[in-house]
């Protein structure tokens, strides 16, 4: 007899299926192929006002390039004071004889993020070559362009001293100083002459639809403004710059990687021949990987200079290229990082993907701590203590653990797994209570273990199962226990590595640390809040709203300030937190509640129809929220979250208010003090904000093409 189904229910055979990440969204039919004329006449210039304003935005786009690019190439700026601090900006006090340690994390990530792009990853049709091309060339294009604008550079003494003209020299008498005096002026006529033009075809009614014309007349125009532009760059002035030949002739290597790009974009277009073979798709990846071979293979052949501070002193090398101990590094990443994703695709090739997506989760959530306490701290262990201690409380609590796990895991405990479960929580709470009170001594690792235990009694009954399901759960267990003391006798151990300050390390590596924690912890809590407050039961509900509330109410800031600089005065004697440690649990608090007002919206996304369907076919509650509801919330929550985590990212700079020497603080203080580079500020602060904006790019990027996989917006 057939059982009507909510809408979008699931079966009992498969509840999998109502994952939606699970199922490709139908593909959209593809446009028609647009020519570059035929692109530019409906996207840009399709009637006399869009025009106008692309002509408008066009030359306002080039005045703000032309301004970077001469405040970033200008004489004035001090890069070097970049290059010679790029360990201090990224790892600060690390001793430089542990610097392996530091490139053995940057190993096991990238090894991690080939095996998960190669094994996981859907590879999708790719780039077209079409695309690729055009691409190629348009980053050729770009770049000369670039290079037309920006200034000529100032002509420089023997001593590097900025040359001036003689006040009294007759200057300004050519067409190109008139230029310069009345390049607004000029480009304000060109502007109108844009809008007459665009307003003559409109009235005549052949704009764009009997011919070339009006689109060529837009595009001369636009070239003269940009001539402008570009010719009012070599304007006499009080500084004595080099003339255009001299300055094409500075930048011969920017030409040459212009020229190679365009050739090679071009090389393609014309090589495939006909359309349908520009229309062949290439991996994406394979492209990545080719880009970051070049970027590798300049370090060896391109002169970028060795630059450093080393035990006090000042390293410039300006004409030769990077140092071994940085090259050779990065080379070996590359060849790690494609090897494990050929790796990676073999094996998915071989069927072995649904085996180890779930390892290699769980390494990824694991690899942050292994990492940060294992690897860069060095622990000194006291194995006498290791051994009398450490690894018989981990056995008793495996085994203890274990036995209850498949006790309460049975399918027909009933009422007595309930008693049990309850005596433990009491057990747990009472352990608390007497830590509290001083009644008995016991081990925090100890307390933590029967509270963890506690935990999993009362949940293991949503889980039950036949004896190979319990048999899963036990060996969870035991792994669970394993990983968890191993890492508490690690944090309990003192660090070999010895720093100047009390943090292991500054700079990117605190930026990137805290954010990193502050994600592991504040997203599973973000989801219990989340849960908690869309929960029938009052004290949940309450909780979780007073705990979302205070937290959103209260300035981050102020939150950093507490936990970094007054939080410890409140722990018992002997107890304190790093400022990293406070600083991560102000951030995962914080954060937890916005993840969960978040989250909170994907679960009111989810129709009812899901809740009846799970219930028709007996889920319990646990399980209608782990297989049903949780994974659509999610999917629906992915571009608020994804939002968050970049906004908690950006926020890591309040660090440096904070008093801690972040990637931030390093920039604007730490370089600034130096003797040989006495108040240079902006160039630090540029390349932090420029590292910044490449994360939080990438980070978007990758959602927009999560979003894109699972179809989210789509019905």
């Amino acid at each position: 007899m057939g059982m009507p189904m909510g809408d979008g229910a699931v079966t009992a055979a498969d509840p999998a299926e109502a994952w939606a990440g699970e199922r490709e969204p139908a593909q959209k039919p593809e446009e028609p192929s647009l020519s570059a004329g035929e692109w530019l006449s409906k996207n840009l210039f399709s009637s006399a006002a869009n025009s106008v304003l692309t002509v408008v935005f066009t030359l306002l786009v080039l005045l703000a390039v032309r301004g970077l690019l001469n405040f970033t190439f200008s004489e004035e700026r001090t890069w070097r004071a970049v290059k010679t601090n790029v360990r201090f900006l990224f790892t600060h006090a690390y001793p430089q004889d542990q610097y392996a340690r530091i490139w053995v994390c940057v190993g096991v990530i990238a090894v991690l993020s080939g095996l998960s792009v190669g094994l996981l990853a859907k590879t999708g049709r790719g780039i077209s070559m079409k695309r690729l091309s055009m691409n190629l060339m348009g980053t050729g294009g770009v770049i000369g362009l670039g290079i037309l604008l920006r200034e000529p550079s100032a002509v420089v003494d023997s001593e590097g001293l900025v040359v001036h003209r003689d006040p009294a020299a007759a200057v300004g008498d050519s067409f190109v100083d008139w230029l310069d005096g009345n390049a607004l002026t000029v480009l304000g006529v060109l502007v109108l002459a844009n809008a007459v033009v665009a307003v003559w075809f409109h009235l005549q009614g052949t704009y764009l639809r009997d011919g070339p014309e009006p689109r060529l007349a837009h595009g001369a125009l636009v070239l003269v403004s940009i001539g402008v532009l570009i010719v009012q760059q070599y304007a006499s002035g009080e500084v004595v710059r080099e003339s255009f030949a001299e300055a094409m002739a500075d930048r011969s290597w920017w030409w040459l990687a212009a020229a190679l790009l365009a050739g090679a974009g071009a090389a393609v277009w014309f090589g495939l021949g006909d359309a349908r073979r520009r229309n062949t798709f290439v991996p994406a990846m394979y492209v990545f990987f080719a880009a970051t071979a070049v970027m590798v293979l300049s370090a060896w052949l391109y002169p970028w200079g060795h630059y450093a501070f080393l035990e006090g002193e000042f390293i410039s090398e300006p004409g030769s290229t990077v140092a071994m101990t940085t090259k050779l590094p990065w080379t070996v990443m590359w060849v790690l990082l494609v090897g494990t994703f050929l790796l990676g695709r073999a094996l998915s090739t071989a069927g072995a993907a649904s085996r180890l997506r779930v390892p290699l989760n769980l390494l990824w959530v694991m690899t942050p701590f292994v990492l940060y306490w294992a690897v860069l701290r060095d622990p000194d262990l006291d194995w006498d203590h290791v051994l009398s201690t450490d690894i018989p409380m981990a056995v008793f609590f495996a085994a203890f653990g274990g036995l209850v796990v498949w006790y309460l895991a049975h399918p027909r405990i009933g009422e007595a797994g309930r008693i049990m479960a309850v005596v433990l929580v009491g057990v747990a709470v009472l352990n608390w209570v007497a830590a509290y009170f001083g009644w008995y001594p016991m081990l925090q690792k100890a307390r933590i273990s029967f509270l963890l235990l506690a935990v999993v009694a009362l949940l293991a009954h949503n889980f039950a199962g036949d004896r190979t399901h319990r048999m899963r759960l036990v060996v969870a267990w035991v792994a669970i226990m394993a990983v968890f003391h191993w890492l508490v006798t690690l944090v309990n151990s003192p660090s070999t590595v010895d720093t100047p300050t009390d943090a292991l390390f500054g700079g990117f590596a605190t930026t990137l640390t805290v954010a990193t924690f502050t994600l592991l912890l504040a997203f599973p809590m973000g989801v219990l809040l989340a849960l908690a407050r869309t929960s029938k039961l009052p004290i949940f509900r309450v909780l979780a709203t007073a705990y979302i509330e205070v937290f959103r109410g209260v300035p981050l800031i102020t939150l950093l300030f507490f936990f970094v600089l007054i939080f410890n005065l409140f722990l018992p004697g002997g107890m304190s937190l790093t400022d990293i440690a406070g600083a991560t649990i102000g951030f995962a608090l914080f954060s937890a509640a916005y993840l969960a007002e978040n989250i909170r919206g994907g679960l009111q996304a989810v129709r009812r129809g899901q809740y009846e369907a799970s219930d028709a076919v007996g889920f319990s509650t646990v399980q209608r929220t782990l297989f049903i509801v949780l994974p659509q919330a999610l999917r629906v929550s992915i571009p608020p979250l994804v939002g968050q985590v970049i906004a908690t990212f950006k926020e890591t700079s309040l660090l440096a208010v904070a008093g801690m020497f972040d990637f931030l603080r390093i920039a604007d203080k730490v370089i600034s003090a130096q003797s040989e580079f006495l108040g240079v500020k902006r160039e630090g602060l540029l390349f932090v904000s420029f590292i910044y904006w490449i994360f939080a790019y990438n980070m978007s990027k990758h959602s927009q093409r999560i979003e894109k996989r699972l179809g989210v917006g789509e019905r």
